[in-house]
C-alpha cells in the first residue's frame, strides 16, 4: 500500500515562518515534521509516498530528493502555484497511487500513531483515525460508534491519517475541492470506518504549538 503526505499548504497561520519555509519542513527539536513522518511511514512497511507540493514546493524536493536517504522511494504530485486543497490534492495524485487503497497523512502532524496497523482493505470507502478534541477544536468532526465513522454528537476530531479507495473521489470532476464534504457524504452512507488514538498528536498549526513542542521534554 503507498501513502501519501499532504505538504501543498500555504500555512498562512505559521507565517512569516512559512513565508520562506514550507509548513511540513519546520523542525521540531531540529528535525523536521516531513523527515519524521516518512521515518515513521517507512518504519511501518511504507516505502513508496507520494507528496504533493505547490507553496515553496522546490524546497521540498530539494530537502528530501528520490527518498533514498530514508529508505524510501518518493514521487512528487506538482499542483502548481496554489494547492488544490486536501480533496483536489488527492485526486491529482490518484495515477501516482495506484489502484488498491493508500494511505493519506498531514504533513503537519506530530503524533506517535503506529502506522502500521491500519487496514490493508476497506470495508467501504474511508478508514479515518480520530484523537480526542484540543483546545483549539473543541467541537471535533465525526463521531465514532462501533467502528463506524458517524455525523452525529460526541465528535472526536480528525487526526489528518485516514485510507481511502479511489472510488471515494471517483464523481468529483473540480479541480479543487475540500475532503471534508465528502467525507460525511460518505459516513452518511456508513461507507466509513475509524479507530480512536489515545496518543500524542499534535496539529502543528501555529507558531505557538510549535514552540510548545519545541520547549516540551
Amino acid at each position: 500500500m503507498k501513502a501519501m503526505i499532504l505538504a501543498a499548504g500555504r500555512g498562512e497561520r505559521m507565517r512569516p515562518l512559512t513565508d520562506v519555509t514550507p509548513k511540513p519542513l519546520l523542525a521540531v527539536r531540529g528535525t523536521p515534521l516531513l523527515d519524521r513522518l516518512i521515518a515513521q511511514l517507512v518504519g511501518a512497511g511504507f516505502g513508496d509516498i507520494v507528496i504533493n507540493v505547490a507553496h515553496l514546493g522546490h524546497r521540498i524536493r530539494e530537502h528530501l530528493g528520490s527518498g533514498a536517504r530514508f529508505h524510501a522511494n518518493i514521487a512528487y504530485s506538482e499542483e502548481g502555484p496554489t494547492s488544490l486543497e486536501t480533496g483536489g490534492g488527492i485526486r491529482r495524485a490518484l495515477p501516482l497511487l495506484g489502484r488498491g487503497p493508500f494511505l493519506v497523512v498531514n504533513g503537519d502532524i506530530y503524533t506517535d500513531f503506529p502506522f502500521g496497523r491500519l487496514p490493508r482493505t476497506l470495508a467501504g470507502r474511508a478508514h479515518l483515525v480520530l484523537v480526542d478534541n484540543p483546545e483549539h477544536h473543541p467541537d471535533g468532526d465525526f463521531g465514532l460508534r462501533e467502528g463506524r465513522v458517524v455525523n452525529t454528537a460526541p465528535r472526536l476530531t480528525f487526526a489528518g491519517i485516514g485510507v481511502y479507495d479511489a472510488a471515494l473521489f471517483s464523481d468529483r470532476t473540480d479541480e479543487r475541492f475540500p475532503l471534508g464534504p465528502l467525507l460525511r457524504e460518505a459516513a452518511d452512507r456508513g461507507l466509513v470506518t475509524g479507530e480512536r488514538h489515545g496518543g500524542l498528536w499534535t496539529d502543528v498549526g501555529t507558531p505557538e504549538r510549535l514552540a510548545a513542542l519545541n520547549e516540551g521534554d
